[in-house]
């Protein structure tokens, strides 16, 4: 479909706009490095499956990618062992319960139910293939720079804030070792799973790592095959279930993308073989999502008509 780039950029001119005298939320307190991050910061950014792009706002200002990294740790795991052997081993399904809850893993036999809250992010993180924690490291922060087309860096001072506030975490960790689903030594898994939350990344790089999604893998703008074409529906099915935790139901009522939401403020959404969106606001609501996030890229979809289950 022929692509009218003055609706495009009007679109998120008019999004951005309507979302942003919008108030509410909070930043994340939990982290002290969020806690501290101008709350009246917004950007908006659209990438096209064909590489054209369009910003609004703070679209520039570099973030900590936070649970947004889960969906990219993910697709490098899909690439090593297959969706089939991902499936079995991390799974498919909602927990129905909050994004660390305990409560979702002690019902399930200790044993992850989604690769998009953490304690199936940090099984995912564990299941890549690597020499030691730091080769592990370097191939995830591979992943999320191709997706990115450009070098991503981790920020020490997010890094720092978060390994001194991760108990929680390793706890996870530690239950899902105690029923075999970990894949490598549990704390380095929880130490790794820090750190690729620590990237830092513009709304502009989240449009394009949405927007590479939307070319079926491929970068839009560097024009790299980062995944397999295979992938990219099972890794949207995942985004679609549990993308925006225990919101992700509303999430596709409401704006019928595949989405990601992350605690630092940003929001992903995708619409397959057209464009990624990504938006960042830190304040957050009680689910932990960007309040004024998801109502610019769910106006912005409204303005552009089709969703996943409304075709044009």
């Amino acid at each position: 479909m022929a692509i009218d780039k003055d609706l495009l950029g009007k679109a998120v001119s008019q999004a951005y706009a309507d979302s942003k005298a919008m108030t509410g939320g909070a930043n994340a307190s939990y982290i002290p490095y969020l806690a501290s991050v101008p709350s009246n910061l917004f950007g908006l950014a659209l990438v096209t499956a064909s590489g054209e792009v369009f910003t609004a706002g703070d679209a520039k200002f570099e973030f900590a990618i936070e649970s947004i990294s889960k969906v990219f740790t993910m697709a490098l795991a899909m690439e090593e062992v297959g969706t089939k052997v991902f499936r079995e081993k991390i799974g498919a399904d909602p927990t129905g319960e909050a994004f660390n809850s305990v409560i979702a893993l002690e019902l399930h036999g200790d044993r992850p139910l989604s690769p998009l809250v953490n304690a199936g992010a940090i099984a995912t993180t564990s299941l890549i293939t690597a020499k030691d924690k730091e080769d592990r490291y370097q191939k995830i922060l591979g992943i999320q720079s191709a997706f990115a087309g450009r070098s991503l860096s981790m920020s020490t001072e997010v890094n720092a804030s978060e390994q001194s506030t991760n108990f929680h975490n390793r706890a996870l960790a530690w239950l899902m070792q105690s029923a075999g689903a970990m894949y490598s030594e549990p704390m380095d898994a929880v130490d790794v799973y820090t750190r690729q939350c620590s990237t830092l990344i513009t709304a502009v790089d989240l449009a394009i790592m949405g927007g590479t999604l939307a070319a079926g893998g491929v970068n839009p703008l560097s024009g790299e095959r980062v995944i397999k074409a295979a992938n990219v529906p099972p890794i949207l099915a995942e985004m679609m279930m549990e993308g925006l935790y225990t919101a992700s139901g509303d999430w596709a009522y409401t704006v019928g993308l595949p989405g990601k939401s992350g605690v630092g403020g940003g929001i992903l959404a995708v619409m397959p073989g057209r464009y990624g969106i990504a938006a960042f606001s830190p304040p957050l609501d009680a689910v932990g999502n960007s309040v004024r996030g998801q109502f610019a890229v769910s106006k912005l979809v409204e303005q552009l008509g089709p969703n996943l289950f409304r075709p044009a």
